[in-house]
């Protein structure tokens, strides 16, 4: 075997381990959610695998991958590491990549061809892995369940009954309670400023209603009850599975059905 040829078999088979040793999955939801699509060589064109401009998630195995926006690695491209991609959306890559290679380990890249950093490992637990068999399991029952009661606050107008000068204790009370408010409302050294400024106001106000009022002046004050939340901030499902009852905490309501593996554990 002559030099040329020994060259050109080598640089043949050190792409292809390259290719074959890497691995990447593509979601059609954020966070990893929806069928996934799994990828070991490069593809040109992801309409020929009907995943085109529809990947939103990534999770990268092994290797390095390189993901363009046009078929035949055209457009805006971006080089993903080994890692999980939650979303797509802030490379500007979300639902437009249309094709996709493996990089060879040792050719270099400028640090702007590369995507920010992914996370170590997916974290959503129902994500669903590459080539997983999955089944339809009936569901018996669904809970939604609410947060905490919300605290929700208004200002009314009281009036109240004062002794000595009018003036100066309808400025006092008015000071006292813009100082309170403008301490609610503000935030660090803008709460001080806001405290002050309030008890500016208050005083100005108190003082005048007092002047107007005789014994009597207007105050504001704050009053706040609980009222209980309506927004679910999960579902408690109950579902059948191969004759052994399942339960799961899903973020949005569930229909009839869930979709599950073969251990009975969701995949959304």
């Amino acid at each position: 075997m002559n030099f040329p040829i020994r060259t050109l078999l080598a640089a043949g088979m050190t792409l292809l381990s390259a290719q074959a040793f890497a691995q990447i999955t593509l979601y059609p939801g954020e966070g990893w959610r929806g069928r996934p699509m799994n990828v070991s060589s490069s593809i040109r064109d992801l309409r020929s695998a009907g995943f085109d401009d529809r990947a939103s998630s990534v999770v990268v195995d092994r290797g390095r991958w390189e993901v363009c926006e046009d078929p035949n690695f055209g457009g805006e491209c971006k080089i993903l590491r080994p890692g999980s991609y939650e979303s797509l959306r802030g490379m500007g890559l979300d639902n437009s990549i249309s094709s996709i290679r493996a990089v060879p380990s040792r050719r270099r890249y400028d640090e702007m061809a590369y995507a920010p950093q992914p996370l170590p490992q997916a974290t959503y637990e129902y994500r669903m892995r590459p080539s997983e068999r999955t089944y339809e399991a009936p569901i018996t029952s669904a809970r939604a369940v609410v947060g905490p009661p919300e605290q929700r606050c208004w200002v009314e107008r009281q009036q109240v009954t004062s002794s000595g000068d009018n003036g100066t204790a309808g400025a006092i009370a008015g000071a006292l309670i813009g100082g309170v408010l403008g301490h609610q409302v503000g935030k660090g050294s803008g709460r001080d400023i806001a405290t002050v400024g309030g008890a500016i106001a208050g005083a100005a106000v108190g003082s005048n209603v007092g002047r107007n009022s005789g014994n009597q002046y207007a105050e504001n004050v704050q009053r706040c009850e609980a009222v209980p939340s309506r927004t679910p901030q999960y579902w408690d499902v109950t579902y059948e599975f191969r004759g052994t009852e399942h339960r799961a905490q899903l973020s949005a309501e569930p229909g009839r059905y869930i979709t599950v593996n073969r251990e009975g554990v969701p995949r959304m």
